[in-house]
């Protein structure tokens, strides 16, 4: 594998981003620096996707230490009880609206935490550098991609009612075309305070007053004490000793127990002499998500919540045990699940082999679909995915944490290469990180091709409502001949199909040789120099 770059490189689901984060490598700042610039300018140029009225999580990898992780995930607010939703008259809490913006939105905490990291790396970026791109172009407008027109398109009827949507969103009340100029003046105005006034005005200083008022003005129970009480925390990453290397992922409430316990299963089966295009190979992976979904729709929640450490469910005996319940001639009954979701993920890696592998969401496209008055702030509604039933894992609780299907990954293979990857999708995550894993670490493919190679869905994701094994239509006759064969309702995607994610990963080789991917599926680029 033939590496491009030397310097420091980035990908990101749209290339904008991707260049920030590398200009500020190219003046000097590290990994972390560059990834804050990137998650500030991601949520201006692509504000379906994420914003930073959501949550995030880090992982981190300095050569010389461990890898950390930093959970900025938000609570559910104090007020947000079951008596509350009672009160509501809902037997669900809803997607859009006050009542789905029921968590603090944790993105700008996970920024501040990194930096801190930064730090002890002698990092010296100022934030007004780091955000200087997304404010000029939230300031002077984006050019609005085909994903945000269409996005906002077909989710117009239930968002264009909520609180500051159509004024903030759309165009003569309707989407903005796309190759049209967009631009968001309060949001530009909102990070061009923090940038003065410090991240963690966010929740303590006037920022977070104007988020208290305009939550409250809507009818959200999320309060100024909400607010104050958050804090990103620093996390000991999850992880497996895999045949090929050390493998990482994020803590619950994230779902990344669930991506490793793929990727385990399907070492401890064995993937040797299998075509990576191919349908037995497309089965053992989905039959190993099956496998890895019921675990955690067993146990995966707000950690404080769990009956299990997360770890111990990645022990080689419940790995082998689950290992040995798959059939590679038939499929398994495949219980239905519902996790669609919305996010970015994103990956950068600099000059002295530092690498950050990123996610920030907002969920669903655009959210709650509220947008506060004063500061721009598009708000999440993660809290969605909280259950009304007491009874339920996922059962709302004042702070506790919501579930996330967020989760970045981290590869250390045993021959020296370091490799962040990762990308949007819900339930796709975890599938889609199976197959950039598996192509490039099992089958010797390039980021690049692995990536653009046709993949698979089994269940739910954004805009996507069935509960069928769903594959791009590249796939050849064979594929969808074989695994009809084995049991699996199929479903025919696109050629190439936002369905299935936008993925990313970067590779640093050990002679510190810098290469990546980025999906053509999305908007983005690998940038480096």
């Amino acid at each position: 594998m033939q590496s491009q770059y030397q310097n420091g490189i980035a990908v990101a689901p749209h290339a904008a981003a991707a260049e920030a984060a590398v200009h500020i490598l190219r003046e000097g700042g590290n990994a972390i620096e560059a990834m804050v610039a990137a998650a500030a300018t991601i949520a201006v140029v692509y504000p379906h996707m994420t914003a930073i009225g959501g949550d995030a999580f880090w992982l981190i990898h300095d050569p010389a230490r461990k890898p950390i992780a930093i959970d900025a995930c938000g609570a559910a607010a104090q007020s947000a009880t079951l008596d509350f939703y009672r009160l509501q008259r809902v037997d669900s809490i809803p997607i859009r609206g006050p009542f789905a913006a029921n968590t603090v939105a944790g993105t700008i905490s996970g920024w501040d935490a990194a930096l801190e990291v930064s730090k002890s790396w002698r990092g010296k970026m100022p934030l007004s550098m780091l955000v200087s791109d997304a404010i000029t172009r939230a300031r002077e407008g984006i050019i609005v991609t085909h994903s945000q027109y269409a996005s906002t398109a077909a989710k117009m009827v239930e968002l264009s009612p909520q609180p500051g949507f159509a004024e903030s969103f759309l165009v003569n009340n309707a989407a903005p075309a796309a190759g049209s100029r967009f631009a968001m003046p309060r949001l530009a105005n909102t990070l061009e305070y923090l940038a003065k006034a410090g991240l963690q005005d966010f929740y303590r200083g006037d920022i977070s007053q104007s988020i208290a008022k305009d939550l409250a003005s809507v009818g959200s129970p999320v309060s100024r004490d909400d607010l104050v009480k958050h804090e990103a925390l620093y996390r000991e990453p999850l992880t497996i000793k895999h045949s090929l290397g050390e493998l990482y992922n994020m803590t619950p409430p994230t779902q990344g127990v669930v991506s490793l316990l793929i990727l385990a299963i399907l070492d401890k089966i064995g993937l040797k002499g299998l075509d990576p295009l191919g349908a037995e190979y497309v089965h053992l992976c989905v039959e190993a998500t099956k496998q890895a979904f019921a675990i955690r729709d067993k146990y995966v929640t707000d950690p404080a919540h769990m009956a299990v450490h997360a770890q111990s469910l990645l022990d080689d005996d419940i790995v082998a045990t689950l290992a040995a319940k798959i059939r590679r001639d038939r499929a398994a009954p495949w219980g239905k699940n519902a996790n669609p979701g919305d996010t970015v993920w994103m990956g950068v890696i600099d000059k002295e082999g530092r690498a950050v592998s990123f996610i920030q969401s907002i969920y669903h496209e655009f959210g709650t679909g509220i947008v506060l008055k004063e500061s721009g702030i598009n708000w999440q509604n993660r809290g969605a995915s909280f259950s009304l039933d007491p009874k339920a894992l996922l059962a709302i609780r004042p702070g506790k944490k919501p579930f996330h299907t967020l989760n970045p990954a981290l590869a250390l293979f045993n021959d020296g290469r370091v490799m962040p990857y990762g990308t949007m999708g819900g339930d796709g995550q975890p599938q889609t990180q199976c197959a950039v894993f598996t192509r490039i670490a099992h089958f010797g493919m390039s980021p690049q091709d692995a990536i653009a190679a046709p993949r698979w869905l089994l269940g739910r994701t954004w805009g996507n409502p069935s509960d069928t094994l769903k594959l791009e239509s590249r796939f050849d006759a064979s594929v969808f001949e074989g695994l009809h064969a084995r049991g699996h309702e199929l479903e025919r995607l696109g050629e190439f199909d936002e369905s299935v994610g936008h993925a990313g990963a970067l590779i640093r080789a050990r002679d510190g040789g810098l290469t990546g991917g980025f999906d053509p599926r999305s908007d983005g680029g690998v940038v480096g120099f």
